[in-house]
Order: C-alpha cells, then sequence, then structure tokens
C-alpha cells in the first residue's frame, strides 16, 4: 500500500502548473473506482483570470476546488445531484478583484459564489469597529470587513495525494496565510479528501498561530445551497439544545424556521442561532433534505470545534441568489466586538494551533434520508429544546 503527492503549487520552492490531469493510467488503481481523476486549471478572461481550480472526481462525486480563494469549494456534484447555488455572481472571482472595503465593508460579497468558504481568521460577521493595540501598544480603532480575509487569500502550497490503501484516497491539501506585520499572523493548512467511489468528503482544517503572542482566531464554515436541495418545503434537521432569532424579522418566522419557502419576491434575509445537541462520543449532525425527502446533505463534526451553527435564509428570486447557509462555526457571525464579549472568541497561544473536521455525506435516495434524519432526532429526544422566541442578548449583538 502506497501513497504518492503531486505538488502543484510551491511559491518558495517555485513551483506552479499551469495545468495537471491524473487518473489511473498516470496514478495508482484504486480499489473504490476505476474512473477517478485529478485535474487542475487555470481559468483566464475576466474577473476569473488567474483563479486556480482543482476538479477531484472520485468515480462517483465530484468537487471543485479552489486554491486562489482560500481553499473554498466552488461546486459539486454526486450521483447526477448538483451541490451548490447560482449564485448573481456566477463564477469564481480573482481576489485582485474584491474590493472588501466597498459598499462600507461589504465587498466580501463582490466575490461569494461558492458551496462552502470559510469565514474569518482573525475576524468573521458583520463590518464594524473593533479596538486592537497598535504597533506602539496603544488602543485603537479598526475597521473590520464582512466575514474576514480568508477567503479572498491565495493558497501558496497545493498538493494532491493518492493513497491506495483499502478503496482508496485522494486529497488536496493547500496552505493560505494571513499574515501582517504588527498584526495577525495565522496560517490555514486544509485538507479535503473523498474515498474512491463514495458519496462522501471531509474537511480537515488546522489553523496555526506563528507569531510569538497570543492570536484571536474566529473560523465559521458557509456552507451553501441552491436548487434542488433548496426548495419549497426543503427542511432543516438538527438536535437542538437552545436556539434564537438574530433579529425582530427572523422572530416573526421562528415557528417555522427549519422549512424553506421557494423563491419568493421581496424577501428579507433571516437568520437563526443554534447550540447543539452531541452524542456520546461528541458529534453532532445537521440535514438539510428536499421537499420529498429522497435527497440531501448532512455534516457530521465535532461540537467542541465548532460549538456554534448560524442557519441563513435567503429564499429570494433566483435571478437575486435564492440560497440557505448551514454555518457551523466557532462564533456566531455578530460583530467580533460582541463575540469577544461573548466568550466566543478563541484565543490561540504562541505557536498553538486549532483543528476542525468535518463530514460531508450525500443523501441519494429516500431511505438514506430517512435514515439520517432518524439519527438525529433520536438524538433530539434526548434533550428538550430551548427556543427564545425573540432576539436573546446570549446570541445576537442588536
Amino acid at each position: 500500500m502506497t501513497e504518492k503527492q503531486w505538488v502543484l503549487t510551491d511559491v518558495a520552492g517555485g513551483i506552479w502548473l499551469d495545468d495537471f490531469d491524473l487518473d489511473p493510467q498516470d496514478g495508482p488503481s484504486l480499489a473504490g473506482a476505476t474512473n477517478w481523476s485529478v485535474q487542475k486549471r487555470t481559468l483566464q478572461g475576466g474577473v476569473s483570470a488567474g483563479v486556480d481550480v482543482v476538479e477531484v472526481d472520485n468515480g462517483r462525486l465530484t468537487m471543485s476546488i479552489l486554491p486562489t480563494r482560500g481553499m473554498g469549494l466552488w461546486k459539486g456534484e454526486c450521483d447526477g445531484l448538483a451541490l451548490g447555488w447560482n449564485s448573481p455572481v456566477p463564477q469564481p472571482v480573482n481576489p485582485a478583484f474584491v474590493n472588501q472595503s466597498d459598499r462600507s465593508g461589504l465587498g466580501w460579497l463582490s466575490g461569494f459564489n461558492e458551496l462552502l468558504c470559510r469565514c474569518g481568521l482573525s475576524s468573521n460577521g458583520a463590518p464594524g469597529t473593533d479596538v486592537i493595540k497598535n504597533n506602539e501598544g496603544n488602543p485603537t480603532e479598526t475597521e473590520l470587513t464582512l466575514h474576514g480575509k480568508i477567503a479572498n487569500t491565495p493558497a501558496h502550497h497545493v498538493a494532491v495525494s493518492i493513497s491506495d490503501t483499502d478503496a482508496g484516497m485522494i486529497s488536496v491539501t493547500g496552505t493560505v496565510d494571513e499574515t501582517m506585520m504588527f498584526g495577525p499572523s495565522l496560517q490555514l493548512v486544509s485538507t479535503f479528501s473523498t474515498t474512491a467511489g463514495s458519496n462522501s468528503f471531509s474537511i480537515i482544517d488546522e489553523v496555526r498561530n506563528l507569531q510569538g503572542t497570543p492570536a484571536e482566531l474566529e473560523l465559521l464554515y458557509h456552507t451553501n445551497f441552491g436548487k434542488p436541495l433548496l426548495e419549497e418545503g426543503a427542511q432543516l434537521v438538527a438536535p437542538i439544545l437552545e436556539m434564537a432569532p438574530r433579529d425582530a424579522h427572523a422572530a416573526a418566522d421562528i415557528d417555522s424556521y427549519d422549512v424553506y419557502l421557494g423563491p419568493t419576491a421581496g424577501y428579507v434575509e433571516q437568520c437563526y442561532f443554534f447550540e447543539l445537541a452531541a452524542d456520546e462520543a461528541g458529534q453532532t449532525r445537521v440535514l438539510l433534505r428536499n421537499r420529498a425527502g429522497d435527497c440531501g446533505l448532512s455534516m457530521r463534526y465535532a461540537k467542541s470545534q465548532l460549538p456554534w451553527l448560524t442557519q441563513w435564509k435567503c429564499t429570494q428570486l433566483d435571478a437575486d441568489g435564492y440560497v440557505t447557509g448551514i454555518e457551523p462555526g466557532t462564533d456566531f457571525p455578530n460583530l467580533k466586538t460582541f463575540e469577544r464579549e461573548q466568550g466566543r472568541v478563541v484565543v490561540l497561544p504562541p505557536g498553538g494551533s486549532y483543528q476542525v473536521r468535518i463530514d460531508f455525506e450525500i443523501h441519494g435516495t429516500a431511505e438514506a434520508v430517512a435514515a439520517t434524519e432518524h439519527e438525529i432526532r433520536a438524538l433530539q429526544e434526548h434533550f428538550v429544546a430551548k427556543v427564545h422566541r425573540s432576539p436573546n442578548p446570549k446570541y445576537c449583538g442588536s
């Protein structure tokens, strides 16, 4: 049993492959699939110019990974089921064309179209003013932009690994630095991995504090779905300990927080904040399923790593971006000053690190969806959900 690695990008080593194509003819044979492949291409033209895309096909599941955009996941497909959403931003955007300070700190949205993008690392959430110590050690105000910098920071090292152990494993690992002089010095090492021939993939992340002093970390996985998973009557299934609406507008529909509308003209986004229950192993799981319950996607992760969940409902018209976000995180996407006050900002010691693993499974049959839903609802039976029917000061900064 062997594992082999191919380096696609290594800025320090002067390596950059314009294209890359690997399949069983050039790589190892994998027991799980005879038609797997990994390809790398660089987009050209418009605001996509220079964006690297690594496309992984495990023989059943495809993923399009964007090293240029902080190792985000643009889109995927499994057994013919499309994963992702149709954003008003149709193609991946090179970070060079994203002015995050635009529109009072909302410029992040001009590049937003991924199935999964990370929000962080030193901050995420709403734009606003924070107070930090400057290079002279004095408190000073600084303006934070929406959802931080990591999604608009290119990876400087990218490698593909293939292991022929058991069914075979395909992995893509990228390293992204969010660093500056007299400021945060954080490094993300992210690995996407999938078993050949499977209907699942995992994200294994490590965030490292490279500096000699403690550093703050906020990390949220903005995981986004549109049609066909999202439709009128689609449902979020989660084992809830406690929940609250973000604002009065969300509170008005709290009785139907878990059920989605179809595309709706004039819809104004609604957000709900959750603390989820975990099983004896400390794992929790959430499911998004369509109305018929014959397809869905679930996410399983350790509650200790991602203790909070945000649900973002944005069921506006298709042309405007019909989408929901299921967003596990170390914090809620409020202004960082509020999250710090609530003790939800992670502090990494000098040289310290933070690990996260999320396992994604795509369910393409009614039986698979039902089994997953049963597991989550069985966990809920051990707990009585505490539902705040109006914004709660523990959860909401406004």
